[in-house]
């Protein structure tokens, strides 16, 4: 599982039937700083992702992907790559909360 921040959505009218209904949002990773391990930084990569908790944009996230991703209840036959699989309360690092900050 890797955390993430729900930067926005993508919208597509026209998708493989199996796919209708399905919530899609843009992930933009999160790292521990090297240089301050009690800090978030953004990674540079962005991940489109299946939501199924209901995540909204702004919130920080837990994805999986890979085949992982299809272990979430409801989306075993789905052809994803990604899945949102909770909605993040809260991190510690190093004895220290990080998020919310």
């Amino acid at each position: 599982m890797f955390l993430a921040r729900v930067i926005g959505s993508v919208v597509s009218t026209k998708k493989d039937e199996i796919m209708k209904g399905r919530k899609l949002l843009l992930l933009r990773p999160m790292l521990v700083d090297e240089s301050d391990p009690v800090r978030f930084r953004p990674g540079s990569n962005t991940i489109v992702a299946v939501d199924a908790m209901g995540a909204g944009n702004g919130e920080l996230v837990l994805f999986c992907q890979g085949s992982s991703a299809r272990q979430t209840s409801g989306l075993k036959k789905l052809p994803i790559d990604a899945a949102i699989v909770a909605i993040v309360d809260s991190v510690d690092v190093m004895n220290e909360r990080i998020y919310p900050e």
